[in-house]
């Protein structure tokens, strides 16, 4: 009888919280997993910190085997070059400091086989600022997470210039296969997307509470208990589209000035031009046409409803 060959092992060089986390889930999707991390104290915490989030998982029912199957395949080693040594992919989760990651990556790059892409989990840094110049720079990227992946399952995918397309198709592949949902940033800016959003956000937050608008518990509540319900099922620009009968035209004729005199109070002046609007409207109409625009409406009352009925019930 023969056998299908073992699946070439996925390295991840940091074993901090996002280390551990990300070894959760390529042993769930049946990965065997090499862990490394210079702190031997972090090495040793491997094995205790991700059983303990498996339990957690298995008391959820999410998970498919049982935690010491998934264990089993997660190996912590004390040097680099064994930890790397035939990995099909590398999964860089050091501290956000550009001159380490520098170091690191120019390592990894000795160290790691030619095939595999190496990939920062870095929440700001772009690429090319650790890993330009190096032989294998060709194979290198971004591949920035949610926290944690194992439960949020967006990564947003951050190739350099120098970046080569059959390293982003393939890290994008392999992440995709292992339940994880990959969005490509179409060019390097700090921060990428997700700590973009998020900072905008966090600034407002942090001015309104300056500005003795809201207090802390309050600006959390408004997310929480308003924003944060609706965006746990569709993003802003559908929020905006659906908030407004005739769609997000129609929303940003009618609230755009107001969020524009926003905007002015902050010292940002990035206006909503005709050009961009038409931009969104045409993307939003391709995902959704107007015609089905009431079905999604109610679709998005219906979900809400449920989310409520599963808060309740909590």
């Amino acid at each position: 009888m023969n056998h299908p060959p073992p699946a070439a092992p996925v390295a991840i060089v940091g074993a901090g919280s996002i280390g551990v986390a990300f070894a959760l889930v390529f042993s769930r999707a049946g990965l065997p997993v090499r862990m490394w991390d210079p702190d031997g104290g972090r090495r040793t915490a491997v094995p205790i910190e991700a059983r303990a989030r498996l339990e957690d998982l298995a008391s959820h029912s999410l998970l498919a085997e049982a935690v010491d199957a998934i264990l089993g395949r997660i190996a912590v080693f004390d040097e680099l070059g064994s930890a790397v040594e035939g990995a099909q992919h590398v999964q860089e989760c050091a501290p956000e400091r550009v001159e380490l990651k520098q170091e690191l990556f120019a390592e990894l790059d000795r160290r790691a086989p030619p095939e595999a892409v190496l990939a920062s989990s870095s929440s700001f840094l772009p690429a090319s600022s650790f890993a330009a110049g190096l032989p294998g720079q060709a194979r290198c990227l971004v591949a920035h997470p949610g926290n944690p992946p194992y439960l949020i399952p967006v990564i947003e995918i951050v190739p350099a210039p120098f970046t080569d397309e059959a390293a982003v198709l393939c890290a994008e592949a392999l992440l995709a296969r292992v339940g994880l949902t990959p969005v490509r940033v179409r060019r390097e800016v700090e921060g990428f997307i997700f700590n973009r959003l998020q900072g905008a956000l966090l600034r407002e937050a942090y001015c309104l509470v300056r500005d003795g608008v809201a207090s802390v518990e309050d600006v959390d509540r408004v997310v929480r208990d308003g924003l944060g319900r609706r965006w746990a099922h569709i993003g802003p620009f559908e929020t905006a589209d659906l908030n407004t009968r005739g769609g997000i035209a129609a929303h940003a004729e009618r609230m755009g000035p107001s969020y524009a005199r926003m905007g002015a109070e902050r010292g940002q002046a990035d206006p909503w031009t005709p050009e961009l609007v038409a931009q969104v409207e045409r993307e939003r109409r391709a995902i959704l046409p107007a015609e089905e625009w009431e079905a999604r409406v109610a679709w998005r009352d219906r979900v809400l409803m449920a989310a409520l009925k599963a808060r309740q019930g909590a």
